[in-house]
């Protein structure tokens, strides 16, 4: 009988790759087209992961429900400003270790790879075109299609488009956002510790991780992978 399908979800900003700089800039360029001044460092990255209808608000919560569209037009203006200046390797670089890691995984049999992310679908698509990544990811979910996280429904889809059982699933996260979607999901949570929230914040996590080398060891172990 032939072991079931994994499936290994990624988070991408602050899990895959590192877009702090532009994040930061674009939303400052948001708050900037309204005419407030921009919020700290700290504070625009304690809500990445969200979907921008609902981060917006949460770091602008005076604003007005019209200003606040405002700003979520001039944060996607000025991202992709900012990502066609430098191309999207040097705007999001990937984490060490990620791309060794997605080969590896993408090399077992048995193991499927997917998305979760507070991106747009053209901004993921971008990203991943930038990397050369589009043949890794059989499932893509993106904010465009989905309640933000840490609603479940990215996972659930995810699952559902791959046919694959929450037991044999898991969510790679950097906030505790991806932490309470893969637990509102039913899915193992894995937190990595070198993103946006600190670890303290991870505290739905299953486990935590502060290399992607360590992900393909706790993968094999926890599957039995290649035994």
């Amino acid at each position: 009988m032939s072991a079931p399908l994994r499936l290994v979800i990624f988070d991408v900003d602050g899990t895959l790759v590192d877009s702090q700089g532009d994040i930061v800039a674009a939303m400052g360029a948001a708050f900037a087209a309204v005419g407030l001044p921009a919020p700290k460092r700290e504070a625009v990255l304690s809500i990445v992961g969200l979907s921008l209808d609902v981060a917006v608000p949460r770091l602008a919560a005076g604003g007005s429900a019209a200003d606040h569209a405002l700003m979520v037009q001039g944060y996607k203006d000025a991202y992709m400003g900012l990502r066609a200046q430098s191309g999207v390797a040097a705007s999001s670089p990937l984490y060490p270790g990620a791309l060794d890691c997605l080969e590896r995984l993408h090399a077992m049999p048995d193991v499927l790879l997917g998305i979760a992310t507070g991106k747009s679908k053209r901004g993921l698509d971008k990203l991943i075109e930038g990397h050369g990544l589009e043949h890794f990811f059989i499932t893509r979910q993106v904010a465009d299609f989905h309640p933000s996280k840490p609603h479940p429904s990215m996972i659930l889809e995810a699952m559902r488009e791959t046919g694959v059982a929450p037991e044999h699933t898991l969510m790679l996260g950097d906030t505790s956002y991806d932490m309470e979607m893969a637990a509102a999901a039913g899915v193992r949570g894995v937190g990595v510790s070198w993103g946006y929230h600190p670890k303290e914040q991870l505290c739905r996590a299953d486990h935590l991780i502060d290399d992607f080398a360590s992900l393909s060891g706790l993968i094999e172990e926890m599957w039995s992978l290649g035994a």
